[in-house]
């Protein structure tokens, strides 16, 4: 997929900021810490003709007028010509007998990639990240989804019992006639009237908590608990900032809602697992569904490096320089 025309750090420089227009870059580039102006770079004028500077005149003795008596040289001195060659009979040396000059086979091609470079483009680093890999991203929502497991056993342990309670005369007759060789389905028993309200509330609360669990902590600072174990963010395309609670919440949107309609025979599941699987087949930015929404981008956290204390034991006595 293409990448959305905009202002990006330039992969040849991250000290600098160029804008993509889609299908190369345009402009001089910017200093990266420099606001981006809306839109394009404004056309820069071609450069004015320079004319070519006239000859200095000479002011040394020795020039045109010379000394009184001075006479410029006629030619070489006697006995002076052009250097011979290597020798009698030198000439250029040609190569081995069958040589020839090296061309490329029929139908060669030099390998396409982005205009301005040869070959494969380097990986494009937004804000001067590194973007995150599918591993770290797949072990954060890992992560993530146990941790709102836990919460849905905390909270919603109560509704998920009730509503096995209604199904349960049905499977048990299911496997009953299973162990016979039944496989006839008259006289089953059908769960009570509250199995599907009770199917609503926990999606519903399952949802919910959800939402309450993300949303707040990727608005804030582009992690959730998951992410900062694994030393991944979130963060704007346009700027590295807060992603802020209307980008958060459209990001979340996008994957979290469908839970409300694995009561549609699990198609919320097959929208969730879509989203899932769509970094896998975004270039170069690796961006899902829900990435796409926000205009978002998932980049590695660089480790800090702490400055080493001064060991003041160390410095000989007097003063210091």
């Amino acid at each position: 997929m293409s990448v959305q025309p905009g202002w990006y750090v330039d992969p040849a420089d991250t000290e600098t900021r160029r804008y993509w227009d889609g299908e190369g870059w345009l402009g001089a580039p910017i200093p990266v810490d420099a606001t981006p102006p809306d839109g394009p770079p404004p056309v820069e004028p071609p450069p004015a003709p320079v004319a070519p500077a006239a000859p200095a005149a000479s002011t040394t003795p020795d020039s045109a007028t010379g000394a009184p008596g001075w006479s410029p040289p006629q030619g070489p001195p006697p006995g002076y010509g052009p250097q011979p060659g290597h020798g009698p009979g030198w000439g250029p040396q040609a190569g081995p007998p069958g040589w020839g000059p090296q061309v490329s086979p029929p139908g060669w091609a030099p390998p396409a990639g982005h205009p301005g470079w040869p070959g494969r483009p380097p990986e494009p680093r937004p804000h001067g990240l590194r973007l995150a890999g599918y591993g770290r991203r797949f072990v954060a929502r890992l992560i993530d989804f146990g941790l709102v497991f836990a919460l849905n056993v905390v909270v919603n342990g109560w509704f998920v019992w009730r509503w096995a309670q209604e199904w349960a005369p049905y499977w048990q007759e299911v496997f009953r006639r299973a162990a016979r060789g039944d496989t006839s389905a008259d006289g089953l028993p059908m769960p009570g009237e509250q199995a599907g309200s009770l199917l609503v509330a926990i999606l519903l609360i399952a949802t919910a908590l959800w939402l309450a669990y993300e949303v707040p902590s990727m608005a804030s600072g582009g992690q959730t608990v998951g992410k900062r174990v694994m030393r991944i963010r979130a963060v704007p395309m346009a700027a590295d900032q807060p992603l802020g609670v209307r980008r958060a919440l459209s990001r979340w949107s996008t994957l979290g809602l469908p839970t409300l309609l694995w009561y549609c025979a699990g198609l919320g599941l097959v929208l969730q697992l879509v989203d899932s699987l769509s970094p896998l087949f975004d270039h170069p930015l690796r961006q899902a569904l829900h990435d796409k929404r926000a205009q978002t981008v998932v980049v590695e956290v660089p480790y800090r490096t702490e400055p080493a204390p001064s060991n003041d034991r160390n410095q000989p006595p007097g003063d210091t320089p």
